[in-house]
């Protein structure tokens, strides 16, 4: 025999479960951003160094050539 009195609860548990998926896509989506986001500003400031780097160059050379 199945208990009714049971299944009353069934879409409360649902409504739960449903809650607790959006929660966790919402989290993993955020930390998702959070890394990439990292990432640009550590390439970002990768690039900059080697544009200091060739620029700091470049005025080496000139600077030989001048002599």
């Amino acid at each position: 025999m199945i208990n009714y009195r049971a299944l009353e609860n069934v879409p409360v548990l649902l409504y739960i479960l449903a809650a607790k998926t959006l929660l966790l896509c919402l989290f993993f989506a955020g930390a998702k951003i959070y890394q990439s986001k990292k990432a640009e500003a550590a390439l970002k400031q990768q690039m900059e160094m080697k544009k200091k780097i060739a620029q700091q160059t470049q005025e080496l050379i000139d600077n030989k050539k001048d002599d």
